[in-house]
């Protein structure tokens, strides 16, 4: 997927359920990114929670009591706007969602971490996609958040509410400025054993799929580290032999794999600097696996 030139690229971490690993995924998505050099921007869309901006927070306290180098993004967090009146409410967090996306502009990513709920913020968010993660729970109570499936023949019936509104935003977003989303849902605690369960969630989803436009990718497994590095504000790309708080572990290097394995599927790439200025700062690209 090729990106205009001279913005930032702008991923969106979504679902409307809570607890899937959005703001740990967009976290870890963050670091990858800056200790690569990027320049790095994050919009905190769920403000009433904000759990992304308190793991930032965290991350801060951590790097100044330990002295260690964690870099960190320009951060904007956006609250629900007070306006009663539905119209004013809806211009109001359009113009301050603009207003952030172009105070960020100049980066080379924007991540946008949005609510576990349906919101005028939210799906105003994900139509500034270039890439949409949608992070979900391996099990068919999550699964819900995609599609109504027969119990029975295990046939997918109808989009949920959520792929209606990620539609919707595709359809808003080409209108806006002729741009695409490409749309990623991650398998998150997805169970190491073979099971019917993960037989039947397997044939499902490569349905939903096929039927829904969307890439299917292995997400991050069911990790206490996860909840624990939050605490400090660390990921696991931060991490390494005696030189951090919290050291590794055979359990932690392979959840650092996961981490890597999607990064890799979801694909970084320099864009070319022919024809700018070669004092300029690099832009970048991201690309689909299957194009590299």
């Amino acid at each position: 997927m090729k990106l205009p030139r001279g913005r930032s690229a702008i991923i969106v971490i979504g679902n409307e359920k809570g607890g899937t690993g959005k703001s740990t995924t967009a976290m870890h998505l963050i670091a990858a990114m800056l200790r690569q050099g990027r320049a790095v921007g994050a919009i905190d869309l769920d403000a009433r929670q904000g759990t992304l901006t308190r793991y930032l927070e965290n991350r801060a306290n951590t790097a100044e009591r330990t002295n260690d180098d964690l870099p960190s993004p320009v951060l904007r967090s956006i609250k629900p706007s007070q306006d009663p009146h539905d119209g004013e409410a809806e211009a109001d967090e359009r113009g301050r969602l603009a207003t952030a996306i172009k105070e960020l502009g100049n980066l080379d990513f924007i991540v946008i971490d949005t609510p576990g709920s349906d919101s005028r913020l939210s799906r105003l968010g994900h139509s500034y996609a270039d890439i949409l993660i949608t992070p979900m729970n391996d099990s068919f109570v999550d699964l819900d958040l995609l599609a109504a499936v027969d119990p029975d023949t295990l046939q997918v019936l109808q989009p949920s509410k959520y792929a209606e509104m990620v539609w919707d935003q595709k359809k808003k977003r080409a209108i806006r400025d002729r741009g695409t989303i490409e749309w990623i849902v991650t398998r998150n605690r997805l169970s190491s054993l073979e099971s019917r369960n993960r037989r039947n969630m397997d044939r499902v989803l490569a349905e939903m799929a096929r039927r829904f436009g969307f890439r299917l990718l292995p997400g991050f497994g069911e990790r206490v580290i996860f909840r624990e590095l939050f605490l400090k504000g660390l990921t696991l790309l931060d991490l390494r032999e005696g030189g951090s708080e919290v050291k590794l572990t055979m359990s932690h290097l392979a959840a650092r794999q996961e981490v890597r394995t999607l990064l890799g599927a979801i694909g970084l790439k320099d864009r070319s600097r022919t024809g700018r200025d070669p004092a300029a700062p690099a832009r970048l690209e991201l690309f689909p696996a299957s194009a590299k």
